[in-house]
């Protein structure tokens, strides 16, 4: 039994089409149209593939939006996919999806980009390092907290912040998204827009490395491919988190399936031009020869425009990781207040604040364990998970939304339907497959980590049970 819900324990829906387009936007356009084109151009894969795979990776998420969209008739809560799991699948399945995003896959990914945003800001302002003395100390030698402590400390005092702006009320929390996410996207399109107007191409030192796909046939092909797309989808990763707001959208059922496409449609073109613009500006060879910490983009720019570039792109990367951490922070902790508001987390995260009708409590238990996430410091394996365990879910969805057709739940017309998430339930599948297969032990520790709150869900039910 769902516990009482009052006047003075509901959200309120302060959010139009456009915030949430926007808000879809502000969670996918973070780090990675920054860096990474630098793996991609590693592959030995050309120009033509890797923007094939970036509108390869837009595709899959809309058709993952558009069976959202269909799903979004299902209830007018908060929750989003937690919400149609359970309505589809039963509360274990839908806690289990619940439990992997508050401890890999929501907190994970804005712990990783808190850390960016503070390395970005290190580079424009440096960041004294308070705990130099202790950095040798590790958690198993694999977990060092207090190695790049000021980055860190930056990194968690931006986190409370925003969670204290997002505590203080939905419309200003709206508010600071759009300004922030209009920011960067008037940004990146600037680069763009010098990328055309200032093709500056870098020579090759070695103009025989530059990389081919002459010798690449097959399954080494099929491969290299793959490995394109799933960096492409982890930059458009975070999408299905705008149905986490939904008991907080005016008009649901017509604005979350809109607002999902037109915010994929948007990052989508975003990517590919800016893409093409990397790729326009610097060789391939060039791209590759970048370490993994660059940021790719002040390469491209600092030769586009010189230092000013450099200056311009620096601030971009802080306005960009600042808007993905808010856009986190506003919808993950609204699955955590619905989970509760079943009665599957703790218990005091269904509590709405009367004054601002915010779930500030959802908001601080999120704000804890991403702060507990960026001090772990072991950002690559957790953001490594993502997309692996992401598709898992991702893939249930297509199922939900063929169950809920076939047994009339669902009796409104779902565009494409059954093509979409059919299309999206196969496309899942295979990237899950293949990443077992090429990333098993990986994996495999994901896995892990989610059965951990197979213990908690049993503890939760028991003492809902008890309140009953």
């Amino acid at each position: 039994m769902n516990r009482k819900i009052t006047d003075q324990n509901v959200l309120k829906r302060e959010f139009g089409l456009f915030t949430v387009t926007l808000l879809v936007v502000g969670m996918l356009v973070g780090s990675g149209i920054f860096q990474k084109i630098i793996p991609m151009s590693r592959t030995g894969l050309g120009e033509f593939w890797i923007l094939l795979a970036w509108m390869s990776g837009g595709l899959i998420s809309l058709l993952g939006a558009i069976t959202v969209g269909g799903l979004a008739s299902v209830t007018e809560d908060s929750g989003g996919t937690y919400e149609y799991f359970r309505i589809a699948f039963g509360d274990f399945f839908a806690f289990i999806s619940g439990w992997a995003d508050f401890m890999i896959i929501g907190t994970g990914a804005s712990a990783a980009i808190a850390f960016l945003f503070a390395e970005s800001l290190n580079q424009v302002i440096p960041i004294p390092n308070p705990l130099q003395s202790m950095e040798t100390f590790s958690i198993g030698s694999q977990i060092f907290p207090f190695r790049e402590s000021g980055i860190k400390i930056v990194a968690i005092i931006t986190v409370i912040i925003l969670t204290a702006i997002n505590a203080v009320g939905t419309k200003e929390s709206g508010l600071i998204n759009n300004i922030i996410t209009s920011i960067k996207i008037f940004g990146i399109l600037a680069i763009i827009l010098f990328g055309f107007l200032l093709p500056v191409r870098v020579p090759v030192d070695n103009p025989e490395s530059v990389l081919s796909t002459d010798s690449i046939s097959g399954i080494t092909f099929f491969s290299s491919f793959l490995v394109l797309l799933i960096a492409a989808l982890w930059a458009y990763e975070g999408w299905a988190y705008a149905a986490n707001v939904t008991g907080e959208v005016k008009n649901p059922k017509r604005n979350i399936p809109i607002a999902l496409s037109l915010g994929i449609g948007i990052t989508a073109l975003i990517y590919i031009l800016i893409n093409y613009v990397y790729m326009h500006v610097m060789p391939l060879a060039e791209l590759a020869s970048l370490n993994d910490t660059d940021v790719a983009a002040i390469n491209v720019a600092e030769a586009l425009l010189g230092r000013f570039g450099v200056s311009f792109v620096l601030i971009l990367v802080i306005v960009c990781t600042l808007g993905a951490i808010n856009s986190n922070i506003l919808s993950l902790p609204r699955k955590y207040f619905r989970m509760a508001e079943a009665g599957y987390f703790f218990k005091n995260a269904a509590r709405v604040n009367r004054r601002f009708k915010t779930p500030v409590n959802a908001l601080i238990y999120s704000m804890i364990w991403t702060c507990i996430l960026i001090f772990s410091g072991s950002f690559n394996q957790l953001t490594d998970l993502v997309i692996f365990i992401g598709y898992i879910f991702y893939g249930m969805l297509g199922i939900a939304l063929i169950k809920f057709k076939m047994d009339g739940t669902i009796k409104e017309k779902v565009f494409g339907y059954p093509y979409v998430p059919l299309l999206f339930l196969v496309s899942a599948v295979a990237l899950t497959l293949y990443q077992l297969l090429e990333y098993t032990e990986q994996s495999l520790s994901g896995l892990i980590l989610i059965l951990i709150g197979i213990p908690f869900y049993f503890l939760f039910k028991s003492r809902r049970r008890a309140n009953i």
